[in-house]
């Protein structure tokens, strides 16, 4: 069933647009999707901690089609997924209460066999105690270019701080480039080149879920963001991964919430 919702969008001003969307049911395989590729005419996903290392490829009508398991890698807390015309990156980068010290992209061919790491560590962090409202967790993942750009989901500020470093194994001392007021904790990432448009998916401690899309992003670089903020009605849900059809159409997916099964979300933007 497709829905018809009106609501508004935050940036210096108030304007309303209008989005639809489908919903469709996920594999309950991917209870806990948090990652959202293409390949081909597929979609690919995989759970966060709790799950082996895996990939899950799905059609659009949600249905498993194959699972993949990863040798020589493994799945501490994976939250997004990220690719290029030659590899995948999964963000093993989940850091609920700013412990680890084994933060990491791995890199997979495009055959998905493992091509090394990228070690991260943020230059700020200077002790790994556990604290529940820390600004060390990050979520989303986005390919720009020759680098990949991380959004943290920082439960302290409700703001996002945005890194960017290089796309090759190595080992990465992180500062922030720019600190962006989302007022929710960033779950997503996803870029597109040809529109030079980043979108991000949020909720906040309310529950509330949002879409916001950066255009003009490497244009910007980094300066003067133009963020354009959307009230999602979708509820219970915690949606964790974006991907971008093109600069209208976008896939979402929510975990499995109140023993439903997960859900894949076909959202449509335009204005009004």
């Amino acid at each position: 069933m497709r829905f018809i919702i009106f609501l508004l969008f935050f940036n210096m001003s108030i304007a309303t647009a209008q989005l639809s969307y489908t919903t469709i049911s996920l594999t309950k395989s991917l209870d806990e999707t948090s990652g959202l590729e293409l390949y081909g005419d597929y979609l690919i996903s995989h759970n966060d901690s709790g799950d082996k290392p895996k990939l899950y490829i799905f059609n659009t009508d949600g249905e498993k089609i194959l699972e993949i398991e990863i040798n020589k890698i493994k799945n501490k807390d994976w939250e997004d997924l990220a690719s290029d015309s030659e590899h995948f990156y999964i963000a093993d980068t989940g850091n609920n209460f700013a412990t680890r010290e084994n933060l990491k992209i791995y890199i997979l061919n495009r055959q998905f066999f493992p091509q090394g790491s990228i070690q991260i560590r943020y230059e700020a962090q200077k002790t790994f105690s556990r604290e529940i409202k820390n600004e060390y967790d990050a979520e989303a993942l986005a390919v720009v270019g020759e680098e990949l750009v991380l959004f943290s989901k920082n439960r302290k500020t409700l703001k996002s701080e945005i890194y960017s470093f290089p796309k090759v194994a190595g080992d990465y001392v992180l500062t922030p480039k720019k600190v962006i007021d989302t007022e929710s904790l960033i779950t997503a990432a996803d870029y597109r080149e040809e529109d030079d448009l980043m979108v991000l998916t949020g909720y906040n401690f309310m529950g509330e879920q949002f879409f916001y899309t950066l255009t003009d992003f490497v244009k910007n670089g980094f300066e003067n963001i133009e963020m354009n903020k959307y009230l999602i009605p979708i509820k219970p849900a915690q949606i964790e991964a974006v991907k971008i059809i093109n600069a209208n159409e976008f896939w979402l997916s929510s975990e499995s919430e109140e023993k439903k099964k997960p859900r894949l979300f076909h959202l449509i933007l335009s204005e009004e």
